[in-house]
């Protein structure tokens, strides 16, 4: 697998670090309007619309440690290096798809019957049906459908392709009902949840290495006919390395818009795909398919730090601290302090309790604590945010 880290182009503002002057659509279109060779993924059962289609060759090739090997590193070259994204046919059995079906759906009405509306990265609250923190909700629920559906060995196969040993699962179902709307085109978790300004406090090898900390995945969970919207993909966009700069571009979505990719898929089959590859849910204009997926997304071992700290508590404990000084010390002192001090990051979170309102991502605890220096707050009203703040993110099952 290619690893270089990508230099940007004369328009940055600074070397290694991108900005929207780095963003050129016509070195865009070199990069996707490429060709995606069979022959290059000898495993692939086929090529279609330039999206690589796993089936029978693949699984015959896992069925050895040698075998499975060889197709784990083409499925590593095909994310990477060829088109971003592979489908894997009847990846799932249908009738262990229709237990988890029935798990999901029973999730779904008792949230309704709960009075609950789901928020959303990039759809408009309660359009569509969505369960977050769908994975420990399904096995609490029934833990011997979900054994049967996690035991799945595709999901394994390509976790370990792309991540390698000691990765987490987590999973949110998502149902667009007829009339559900397109979404824009967008790259996904991490930098892909962020807005254009914060992508940019990113430097260039950041935006290179964070597509390699996750896998996307999502599983249909019914037949989804193109009416229906599956998700729209454009090949090969991942390795474009301003990307995440680049799709809060209209020219770029303007291009997405015209050239992108979209394939119907059948109850049981599995996508995974590079979280830099642009893409976006389809519009549902069905007449009565509600169309189900469960969307995976698989995180390394390697994006977690290797002690725990109550930021808790370490924030309550400098805030008397950093309100005293704020009349005399400078912003940069003040801002570097509640970086170490608080969690500067939105995620992991509970989805349900603490949703992305106004935005791709809820509000952190390092921007809560300066939100409170910066208007003066007692000792009291922070511990009490925080406290809430703390009690938002905790899983839906404590």
């Amino acid at each position: 697998m290619t690893t270089t880290t990508p230099r940007p182009g004369t328009g940055s503002a600074a070397p290694g670090w991108y900005s929207a002057a780095d963003c050129d659509l016509d070195a865009f279109r070199a990069v996707v309007e490429q060709e995606t060779r069979a022959a290059d993924h000898p495993h692939a059962d086929g090529v279609e619309q330039g999206v690589l289609l796993y089936g029978d060759r693949a699984r015959e090739a896992a069925r050895t440690p040698a075998g499975r090997r060889t197709l784990q590193a083409e499925l590593a070259r095909a994310l990477a290096d060829g088109p971003g994204i592979v489908v894997f046919r009847g990846a799932f059995e249908p009738g262990v798809v229709d237990r988890a079906s029935a798990v999901f759906r029973a999730l779904v009405r008792e949230q309704k019957a709960a009075g609950v509306t789901g928020g959303d990265h990039f759809a408009q609250p309660g359009a569509n049906d969505r369960v977050w923190g769908a994975l420990d909700k399904f096995g609490v629920r029934d833990p011997e459908a979900f054994c049967d559906y996690y035991a799945n060995d595709v999901l394994a196969l390509v976790s370990e392709a792309w991540l390698g040993r000691g990765y987490q699962v987590t999973s949110q179902l998502n149902v667009v009902n007829p009339g559900g709307v397109a979404q824009r085109a967008h790259r996904d978790y991490h930098l892909g949840f962020m807005d254009a300004e914060q992508a940019q406090a990113f430097p260039a090898h950041v935006h290179a290495l964070s597509p390699g900390l996750t896998l996307q995945g999502a599983v249909a969970h019914v037949d989804m006919p193109l009416e229906s919207g599956p998700t729209l993909y454009l090949p090969h966009s991942q390795k474009y390395p301003a990307g995440y700069v680049a799709f809060h571009l209209p020219e770029f979505t303007a291009y997405f818009d015209e050239h992108r990719v979209q394939l119907p898929l059948t109850r049981g089959d599995a996508v995974f795909f590079n979280p830099a590859l642009f893409h976006g849910a389809g519009s549902n204009v069905s007449a009565d398919v509600r169309r189900m997926a469960n969307l995976l997304q698989v995180s390394s071992a390697f994006g977690r730090a290797m002690e725990t700290v109550d930021t808790t508590a370490l924030s309550s404990a400098v805030f008397g601290v950093l309100v005293r000084r704020s009349g005399e010390a400078d912003e940069r002192w003040l801002r570097n302090v509640v970086a170490v001090a608080a969690e500067a990051y939105a995620f992991p979170t509970n989805l349900d309790r603490d949703q992305p309102v106004g935005g791709t991502a809820p509000q952190t605890q390092a921007e809560l604590l300066a939100q409170a220096v910066a208007e003066r707050w007692d000792q009291d009203r922070l511990d009490a945010a925080l406290a809430a703040q703390a009690e938002r993110r905790r899983s839906a099952l404590r």
